[in-house]
């Protein structure tokens, strides 16, 4: 394991510099454990202190290093989205109502079977709101319910946090909040 104190000052910039350029062509978050992995065993607390330094290096640039989902990724400066969004030209997300609800209802409640989600809204359909989760991989199936007929059981994904900026599902409002913004009443 490579520590602060075995490292040189050259090789630590080295290091620096392999870890901004991982998280850069990565895509995704990178974990620690990872990135340690990756860079020779490289320690935890040196790769502690190489993100803090590339955080701060990068906070006042049009990207930043952020932490989501137990891991490091690079993404633009959200002030940035509009004149992102001219460039990319993305397919506009349709969140409708019906499909926020049954999202938070996985969100929630996982593992949950296609009938519960269902109760949960109010006895209606889910299965082409479930298809669109899918398909936008935001849930995924976690496993089957030990009960006669055995129903499939959605949960959430990892994009899923990462598409809401969470860490962990523990990052999710509480469920009365949510219940009021649903509802459209104030805060």
């Amino acid at each position: 394991m490579r520590d602060l104190q075995a490292l040189s000052q050259e090789s630590y910039h080295f290091y620096k510099k392999a870890v901004e350029a991982l998280l850069f062509v990565a895509g995704r978050p990178l974990k620690m454990r990872e990135l340690s992995e990756i860079l020779d065993g490289l320690s935890m607390d040196v790769l502690s202190q190489i993100l803090k330094e590339l955080q701060n290096e990068y906070a006042r640039r049009g990207i930043r290093i952020v932490q989501v989902v137990g891991g490091y990724r690079v993404e633009s400066d959200p002030e940035l989205a509009p004149y992102l969004k001219r460039l990319m030209q993305p397919k506009p997300l349709k969140w409708t109502k019906p499909l926020l609800e049954t999202l938070a209802v996985i969100a929630y409640f996982q593992p949950i079977t296609r009938a519960e989600i269902s109760a949960k809204r109010g006895g209606v359909e889910v299965g082409p709101l479930l298809k669109t989760l899918l398909e936008r991989k935001l849930i995924k199936v976690v496993g089957r319910k030990p009960i006669p007929g055995r129903p499939v059981l959605y949960g959430t994904t990892p994009f899923f946090l990462e598409y809401f900026g969470l860490n962990s599902l523990e990052d999710l409002p509480p469920l009365e909040e949510l219940e009021k913004m649903l509802s459209g009443e104030e805060l």
